[in-house]
């Protein structure tokens, strides 16, 4: 029996068959359109950009239950000694609140980690969780490992506008990039504390891929190596561009090009991201 086995909610934005080869496991959220409800990943990314297109208001989303958890942890508990669930920042989503409720009838077997991160800089936390148990690690040497990586890796998002970020109620420091900036191309980032940070408000959208691409060099450093995912929400031309800028500099230990899901779009709208994970 495996020391551990891997658990995620679906803003890790990983693709179905990624997740089942690295026996991931998901807990999705969901997305609603006034009283219609939808799994995350139910709806392909141009069917809720045509929904939401034509809807007269923004849909919402919503958490998992504490059911949902519970159930993952007995499934996944019936092949692993244990459990290592790891999930979005506490301070964009509420999702880590349920997981934690629903972990506290396991016993100490299931162990709820923080990401602090969202879509694949969550993700890359969850990939590092995986390599670690395919690897026959212990449960908390698992954890202590992943606390590094949560420390390495980092997150970039561009949107084209602002107003989804802003009628969502999810704003927090980007506030101060509201008024007549909501028609900016925005770039922002997770701070250490799981927050959104405002990086940069650019005239165009070549300045804001150069401004993403600088940021990534900064992020780099001095590394030559890395694994990177490029995230596209109607913008796979742009995401194309950057993976392409990425192979030209960097050695690329893994590089992945994702859709957003339908939760995460939900409150950026479309645009694109850069999470960067710097090899050691």
């Amino acid at each position: 029996m495996p020391s551990f086995a891997v658990v995620t909610d679906s803003t890790a934005d990983i693709a179905a068959d990624m997740a089942a080869e690295r026996n991931i496991t998901v807990v999705p959220l969901s997305v609603l359109f006034g009283e219609e409800s939808f799994t995350d990943g139910v709806l392909s990314q141009a069917e809720f950009f045509e929904r939401m297109v034509a809807a007269p208001s923004l849909p919402t989303t919503s958490t998992p239950s504490i059911g949902a958890f519970v159930e993952a942890y007995e499934r996944a508990l019936q092949t692993a000694e244990s459990v290592v669930s790891v999930h979005i920042s506490h301070n964009l989503s509420g999702t880590i609140g349920a997981a934690t409720q629903a972990a506290e009838q396991f016993a100490g077997r299931v162990h709820v980690f923080d990401s602090l991160n969202l879509s694949w800089g969550l993700a890359w936390q969850v990939m590092d969780a995986a390599r670690s148990a395919a690897e026959g690690l212990s449960a908390q040497a698992a954890l202590d490992r992943l606390a590094l990586v949560r420390e390495r890796v980092k997150l970039i998002v561009g949107l084209d506008s602002l107003e989804n970020l802003s009628r969502g109620g999810r704003i927090g420091k980007v506030g101060a990039f509201l008024g007549a900036m909501l028609k900016l191309k925005v770039t922002f980032t997770v701070d250490s504390n799981g927050e959104f940070l405002p990086l940069e408000r650019s005239r165009g959208e070549k300045a804001a891929l150069a401004y993403t691409m600088d940021w990534v060099a900064q992020q780099m450093g001095e590394h030559r190596r890395g694994r990177f995912a490029v995230g596209q929400a109607l913008s796979l031309e742009r995401a194309n561009e950057i993976a392409q800028w990425l192979r030209e500099r960097y050695t690329v230990d893994e590089l992945v090009i994702y859709e957003t899901g339908s939760v995460i779009s939900t409150h950026t709208g479309t645009g694109w991201g850069v999470a960067v994970l710097p090899s050691e």
